[in-house]
């Protein structure tokens, strides 16, 4: 029998990168994961690559309708859940003096109220004991360029993390954040070119003090440790960084 074997798990933005390092490492324990993603291709790969009973749900984590029948179609299939990643989230690189409203608008949709109305509607599932994760960023505590306004909309999840580890609380659900540094999930390639994104990255290797970007594996082990582990722990932040914003 698997570690994590009847556990039920709801994974925002499980399609790729660190929600799917996490479905996979979960599923490989036992689990019974439902995965969302925006893109129904990318979807399909990854039910395919998790296989068993796992479940894809196209949803888009900035739309409340979507949200909505999230919180149904998690409720058909499992009942209850044991543990919610929402970790559902874009990035978006500009200068201050460029960044438009039509960009701060979506980096606050996507990564700030997006999470924060996925687990008020998955709250009700969400069995005693259970844990929620947020997925935040370690630019809510580095003054980085070209990231203000996402840096803003991860240290507004950063203080929903404390409050809502204080409201549920009485129901002894665990709220606790998972703070990645530089990992190498793809999601640079995505809003990139190629050649732009492998400069990045090895610039990002040669300034952090392990001299290496991490991995999405690196960072599901911390989420499933949140979830699942950090029994005496909540309204925390865990960071995964290889050191870059504590040396």
């Amino acid at each position: 029998m698997g570690e994590y074997e009847g556990k039920k798990v709801v994974i925002t933005g499980g399609s790729s990168g660190f929600g799917l390092a996490t479905a996979r490492l979960l599923a490989a324990g036992g689990a019974r994961v439902l995965i969302t993603g925006r893109n129904q291709d990318t979807l399909d790969a990854a039910r395919e690559q998790l296989g068993g009973d796992a479940i894809a749900v196209r949803s888009d984590a900035s739309s409340a309708p979507d949200i909505d029948a999230l919180a149904d179609r998690a409720k058909a299939a499992f009942g209850s859940i044991d543990a919610l990643f929402a970790n559902a989230g874009v990035n978006g690189f500009a200068p201050f003096e460029a960044t438009s409203e039509e960009l701060f608008d979506q980096l606050m949709a996507i990564n700030a109220k997006g999470p924060y109305f996925t687990v008020q509607k998955l709250a009700p599932l969400l069995a005693e004991g259970s844990g929620v994760v947020l997925t935040t960023s370690v630019a809510n505590v580095l003054g980085l360029p070209m990231l203000s306004a996402y840096a803003a909309s991860k240290a507004a999840l950063r203080s929903m993390t404390r409050g809502l580890a204080r409201e549920l609380l009485p129901r002894r659900i665990r709220v606790n954040a998972v703070s990645p540094g530089p990992i190498d999930s793809g999601i640079l390639e995505k809003s990139m070119p190629r050649e732009a994104a492998e400069q990045m990255k090895a610039q990002m290797a040669a300034d952090n003090p392990m001299l290496r970007m991490g991995t999405p594996e690196e960072v599901a082990r911390a989420v499933v440790f949140l979830a699942f582990e950090a029994t005496y722990t909540t309204g925390a932040e865990l960071t995964v960084d290889g050191g870059g914003s504590q040396l």
